[in-house]
């Protein structure tokens, strides 16, 4: 008797998922403020796709989109901190300066 193997497909990975992740580290290596955006905005639209994926198309890479977006709104307020620091010491050094 031979029997036939019955192969199950392994899910597919969500390509925003994947996106979103490699946008997140390039947001601490190259592009600190549009990597960001782009990781957010992937992250979110890829958990939205993994969630109503239907069963027999199951769609996997959770966990990527998940990193994605922590990265990216770790970057995203480390930007929006340094932005706010730059302005307080260019008003205070100009306010110590004298200039009105």
């Amino acid at each position: 008797m031979s029997y036939q193997p019955s192969y199950r497909s392994a899910p597919a990975t969500s390509s925003l998922a994947v996106v979103s992740l490699v946008f997140g580290i390039l947001a601490w290596c190259v592009l600190p403020f549009v990597g960001a955006i782009v990781a957010i905005i992937c992250g979110h639209l890829a958990r939205g796709e993994i969630r109503h994926s239907s069963p027999d198309q199951r769609q996997d890479g959770d966990g990527m989109a998940v990193a994605g977006l922590v990265l990216g709104y770790a970057q995203l307020a480390l930007c929006v901190l340094a932005m706010f620091l730059l302005i307080a010491v260019l008003f205070f050094g100009f306010a110590i300066a004298g200039w009105h």
